[in-house]
């Protein structure tokens, strides 16, 4: 039998507690609103049961930003209803989907709402939708709320529209949404002292941090589980390298990233079941909608890693910047979440204040070619949707050049049968045109190879003494082949996705 959820609110007060009754309010007589709610308020965890409990028509599906994200949430609010995921409350990831006829609440990925709506713009069965961490400001997500807000207009006038962001004003967005009714929660977060470290090595960030990491658990005024922000998951294993020597019986070191096992990401979000302190080395998806339960102190190494596109050149990649003041702040708050905590931050104070106040948008730093695909399915311009921000335009001519260039529109932009299928695949057009052509052409097997080495399944570790850009040598490895010499196989990229 269910849990009445309610029942533990007591036990375990939240701020987003006290505002409740005002978002359910508002959900209902006006389909649409903002909730700003810092870190720490509890939205994640609360909103969707409060919702659920006023009894929607359809789905309460529930946009996060990060698979690792879906899934934390999806368990933490079953466990409030005493379920195992897959009844009340559901997930759908691109590896990991668990629902039934008795999903109410479902936890999804932006991409997978953004894929549903160009199927059925109409969304049936979906009453609410609710854009968790909007701050982020991802490409999928930017554009789902801009499709929904179109399907709330002309086709479903009853779809509510719930927009959540921790560090964006919210004004901003009630205005794109006519005027939705903002609710502001309070955040809860206990004291947390902040350290700058005025001499840090950039260039040995991991190891850095890695020594902090020993500092921090030496000192004696200092308890509880370590954090630590890295930028990617090279950097975390040169500091997981650089700790090795202090596991053992007291202290366990363990990774938090997207390309992990969801057993992986999971005993990196527990408590350790021996007791053991832990530090968990993380990229930048533990900056939110993730609980870590235990964490006292944080270790920011200061850096983000971010999509940058050079319409120039028509290339795309990472590029490691350092991470924006709204970004610090959601990662110290890690740290105070439960008690009073220590933040020690791998970069001087006088550099503080210089830094980004938020994180660029993607849709500003991006290659948009998947995204000029998206609007042309859609059979909109896009300057007529409802976007928070434009797209630069030398960037948005540069990406519809492509999708012309591939066959995928034609010149008045329409999409083409061809563009209809490549935006049916869940990879970048220029990936799913290479697939298409392979399959045509009789070489579907070597087509799906290099598609997933091109993807982000690299199955080779390489490093700047061993350098090896070869397609061959990565199809002889997925094939089962040996790895070049100076270079080893990266074996999670050989799992099943």
């Amino acid at each position: 039998m269910t849990r009445d959820w309610r029942a533990g609110m007591a036990a375990d007060p939240l701020p987003v507690d006290a505002v409740l009754d005002r978002i359910v309010a508002h959900v209902r007589d006006h389909r649409r609103l903002v909730l700003e709610a810092p870190p720490g308020a509890g939205k994640t965890t609360r909103v969707p049961l409060a919702l659920l409990d006023a009894d929607p028509p359809g789905r309460i599906v529930v946009l996060e930003p990060r698979r690792v994200a879906a899934r934390a949430a999806a368990a933490r609010l079953a466990a409030q209803l005493g379920e195992p995921v897959g009844q009340t409350v559901g997930v759908t990831t691109r590896e990991d989907r668990r629902t039934s006829r008795a999903t109410r609440i479902e936890l999804v990925t932006d991409g997978i709402v953004l894929r549903r709506l160009q199927r059925d713009p109409g969304l049936a069965g979906t009453g609410v939708l609710v854009f968790d961490e909007f701050h982020e400001r991802r490409l999928d997500a930017d554009l789902a709320l801009a499709f929904a807000w179109e399907t709330r207009g002309a086709l479903r006038d009853d779809l509510a529209l719930v927009v959540a962001s921790a560090t964006l004003p919210g004004a901003r967005i009630a205005a794109l949404l006519d005027d939705a009714p903002i609710v502001r929660a309070e955040g809860r977060t206990f004291p947390v002292a902040t350290e700058h470290r005025d001499r840090v090595d950039v260039r040995a960030l991991p190891e850095e941090a890695a020594r902090t990491v020993v500092e921090v658990l030496d000192d004696p005024a200092t308890t509880g589980d370590v954090l630590v922000f890295l930028p990617g998951v090279r950097e975390i294993g040169r500091a997981t390298r650089a700790l090795a020597g202090i596991t053992g019986t007291d202290v366990v070191v363990l990774a938090l990233h997207g390309r992990l096992s969801g057993d992986e990401q999971d005993r990196a979000l527990r408590p350790d079941p021996q007791g053991r302190r832990k530090v968990v080395l993380a990229t930048d998806v533990a900056e939110s909608s993730l609980t870590i339960d235990g964490i006292r102190v944080v270790v920011d190494a200061g850096r983000s890693r971010e999509p940058r596109f050079d319409p120039a050149t028509g290339m795309g990649g990472l590029v490691t910047v350092p991470a924006s003041r709204a970004s610090a702040t959601q990662r110290a708050g890690r740290a105070g979440r439960t008690a009073p905590g220590r933040v020690v931050r791998l970069w001087p104070a006088r550099e503080h204040a210089g830094r980004d106040a938020a994180p660029r948008p993607a849709i500003a730093t991006d290659d948009l070619t998947a995204a000029a695909l998206e609007v042309a399915a859609w059979g909109a311009e896009v300057a007529e949707l409802a976007l928070l921000d434009q797209p630069p335009d030398a960037a948005w001519e540069g990406a519809t050049a492509t999708l012309r260039e591939l066959g995928a529109i034609d010149g008045a932009g329409r999409i083409t049968a061809h563009g209809r299928l490549l935006a049916d695949l869940p990879v970048h057009p220029r990936v799913g045109h290479l697939l298409i052509h392979a399959r045509d052409r009789g070489t579907g097997r070597l087509g799906t190879e290099l598609a997933a080495v091109l993807g982000d399944r690299d199955p080779l570790a390489t490093s700047p003494t061993a350098p090896c850009a070869d397609l061959a040598a990565r199809v002889r490895v997925l094939r089962g082949g040996q790895a070049p010499p100076g270079t080893r196989v990266r074996r999670a990229a050989l799992a099943p996705a």
